[in-house]
């Protein structure tokens, strides 16, 4: 089977993880907002065609007994007509409404960097998980073998009479502990594999071991806490929500500006009564309309709201400011806990490895017990099964000081797969005054 490394985990989550092109696709949604707010600087044009058929009999009485008359009127009434009316001011509504429609794009945009290192994150998280229960439930397996041999060897001795039965007995216990903890390793790691492939897409082959990424990491933790201020997207977008919606501020506020508008009428129109009659008629106007108590004072309450609502997202800046240093500094400290684990783990194994070696040795002479023996065998397993965990939440931990700087994306990581550029679609669509077709043909 061919081996995976981290990257090519990546990789695939990146392309094919449904929650990252649904984010993908919400950015297309928000970059159709700037052509749909443009509209308001463009005139509108429209066509109306109307054609009716009309019947009419009457009838007059006798006048000094002359006889009545019947009037028959058919007439074919048709006209069609041209209206073009272009905005002049109104009230700075459309302008603002682009720049808001703009701070949108630029929320979805942060939006879209929160869910890339969402994504990324979980998948490394899984790759690395898939791993640590592979390796802890070799490491189970190990054990079972070890005590199985343990137990092979008390049952000789006990048959030539060198141990007692409970020897044995303790023996026995000690194999089905470590049967029973292998079968919840292989729980485990089917589980893990499970939320790998919700992840990635695909199921793990064979996992290769990753390298932590404390490279790309500042040297203090006053550097990583600046980054997070500066650059994580739960901020940015918080910023640039509070924009929008100053300006929607400034969007309610122009229902009390005077507005002006340009307007130009064709009609052409036919008549049939007998011999047909024709006629054709232009007009062009201007219309200013100045609001002097509109709506019954909604206008006045809506934009109060407005100014309540950007209150709102001034302090959901400070929240998400406040939350990015508490996510910072709680993944720098348990990256440097991570560390420290290791280097104990690893002395823990080189030491009971010898620990074990001895006791076993002196179980043969008589100066050990079987308890000695197994107790010493368990905690050379536990201690190996730490070490695997905390080499695990080292890797997993690098990524998640990156994640919590806001720095976690595919082009930080340096994937090798084509890096998605929102820009593409909103140069695409900005400028658009016409189609139904999506940039991609649907």
């Amino acid at each position: 089977m061919h081996a995976q490394s981290i990257e090519q985990t990546l990789i695939q989550a990146y392309r094919n993880n449904p929650d990252l092109n649904a984010a993908r696709a919400g950015v297309r949604v928000a970059n159709e907002g700037v052509p749909a707010a443009l509209s308001g600087y463009r005139p509108s044009v429209n066509a109306t065609v109307t054609a009716a058929g009309q019947y009419t009999e009457s009838a007059s009485g006798s006048i000094l007994g002359a006889p009545g008359a019947d009037r028959t009127l058919r007439t074919m009434p048709r006209s069609a007509s041209i209206t073009a009316t272009q905005p002049l001011f109104d009230g700075n509504r459309t302008t603002n409404t682009v720049r808001q429609a703009d701070q949108n794009v630029l929320v979805a945009r942060e939006t879209l960097r929160n869910t890339e290192q969402t994504v990324l994150l979980a998948s490394a998280t899984s790759h690395m998980n898939v791993l640590r229960e592979q390796a802890v439930l070799d490491l189970r397996r190990r054990n079972v073998e070890v005590l199985r041999e343990q137990l092979r060897a008390t049952r000789d001795r006990f048959n030539v009479g060198e141990v007692t039965r409970t020897d044995v007995a303790l023996a026995e216990s000690a194999l089905q502990a470590a049967v029973a903890a292998a079968t919840g390793a292989e729980s485990d790691l089917a589980n893990s594999r499970s939320v790998y492939i919700q992840q990635v897409g695909i199921a793990p082959g064979r996992l290769t071991p990753a390298r932590t990424i404390e490279r790309l990491l500042p040297r203090n933790l006053d550097g990583a806490v600046i980054t997070g201020q500066s650059e994580h997207p739960a901020i940015r977008g918080a910023r640039h929500g509070a924009d929008a919606q100053m300006l929607q501020v400034r969007i309610a506020e122009s229902a009390l500006y005077p507005t002006l508008g340009l307007s130009a009428t064709v009609t052409r129109s036919a008549e049939q009564t007998g011999p047909a009659t024709q006629s054709f008629s232009a007009a062009v106007g201007a219309t200013l309309t100045i609001p002097i108590f509109a709506n019954g004072g909604r206008d006045y309450a809506t934009i109060r709201q407005a100014k309540e609502a950007y209150g709102q997202r001034r302090i959901q800046i400070e929240t998400a400011a406040a939350s990015v240093r508490q996510a910072v500094m709680q993944s720098w400290a348990a990256l440097e806990a991570s560390r420290a684990q290791i280097q104990a783990a690893e002395v823990q194994v080189r030491a009971q490895e010898i620990a074990v070696n001895g006791i076993r040795e002196e179980y043969k002479v008589g100066q050990r017990t079987i308890i000695d023996v197994l107790n010493a065998t368990q905690t050379l397993t536990e201690a190996r099964v730490a070490l695997v965990r905390a080499q695990r939440d080292r890797v997993v931990l690098s990524y998640s000081v990156l994640a919590a700087m806001g720095r976690l994306s595919g082009s930080r990581l340096a994937l090798r797969t084509d890096i998605y550029d929102p820009t593409v679609h909103y140069d695409q669509v900005r400028d658009l005054w016409i189609g139904v077709r999506t940039p991609d043909g649907r």
